[in-house]
C-alpha cells in the first residue's frame, strides 16, 4: 500500500478536454489551487445554496479540504475536477462525481463556479463533459443531481445537460448556514441509456 501522501496525490480520472474547458486534478500543495478553492467555497452565492459540514474560511482550511477531497478520490469514493479555461488555464470552478456506489452503479454530481466566471455556461459545459466520462470511465448507470429548491440556475443547468426533473425530496438538505434545519431539494437524474446531451 502506498504511503498516505502518495495515495492522496493519485488521481485515477483522466484529464478531460472539450467545450473550451479543461478538467484536471486539484493540487492541495498549489497556492493558486488553494486560493481558488477558498474563494469558491466561501463565496456568498455558494454559501446560499450549500451548507458543508466543515466550512472553509482560510488558506490552511482550504488545503485541508482539498486533501480530504483528494483522499476521497484515491479511495474511489469520488472524482474531483478543477474546471479551467482550456486556452488560458484560468481556474473557473469545480465539478465532482460524488458518493460513487459501485454496486448500484450510481453517483451524485455537484459543481460550483467562481463569481467572475458566471454567466458563461461553465457549469453546463463542465457537466456535459463529465457525464459521458462517468458513464463510460466509471461504468455508472445513473447520475443524480440535487439542488436546493429555488436554485433556478442549477435547475436550468440540469435540464440543459439532459438531467430531467424527477421530483422534490422533502427536507433532504441543510438550510443555508445551519446544521439544525432542513430544506427541500429538487432531484434531477440522467441514465447511461439516455440520449447524449449537447451544451446549449
Amino acid at each position: 500500500m502506498p504511503p498516505p501522501r502518495e495515495r492522496t496525490h493519485r488521481h485515477p480520472a483522466p484529464e478531460l478536454l472539450g467545450h473550451g474547458l479543461r478538467l484536471g486534478r486539484w493540487d492541495p500543495d498549489s497556492d493558486a489551487d488553494a486560493e481558488a478553492w477558498l474563494r469558491g467555497r466561501s463565496d456568498p452565492e455558494f454559501q446560499r445554496w450549500n451548507t458543508p459540514l466543515k466550512q472553509v474560511t482560510d488558506l490552511a482550511g482550504a488545503r485541508v479540504s482539498l486533501r480530504a477531497a483528494a483522499e476521497s478520490v484515491a479511495e474511489g469514493a469520488s472524482a474531483s475536477f478543477r474546471v479551467s479555461d482550456a486556452d488560458a488555464g484560468t481556474t473557473l470552478g469545480h465539478i465532482g462525481v460524488n458518493m460513487i456506489d459501485r454496486v448500484g452503479r450510481s453517483a451524485r454530481v455537484g459543481y460550483w463556479v467562481l463569481p467572475e466566471a458566471r454567466g458563461r455556461g461553465v457549469a453546463t459545459r463542465a457537466l456535459t463533459l463529465v457525464s459521458p466520462w462517468a458513464f463510460t470511465g466509471l461504468g455508472l448507470h445513473r447520475l443524480e443531481l440535487g439542488h436546493a429548491l429555488g436554485h433556478d440556475a442549477s435547475c436550468r443547468t440540469a435540464e440543459r445537460c439532459g438531467y430531467p426533473y424527477e421530483g422534490t425530496l422533502r427536507g433532504a438538505m441543510f438550510e443555508a448556514g445551519t446544521l439544525e434545519a432542513f430544506r427541500d431539494v429538487h432531484l434531477h437524474a440522467r441514465l447511461a441509456t439516455d440520449p447524449e446531451a449537447e451544451p446549449r
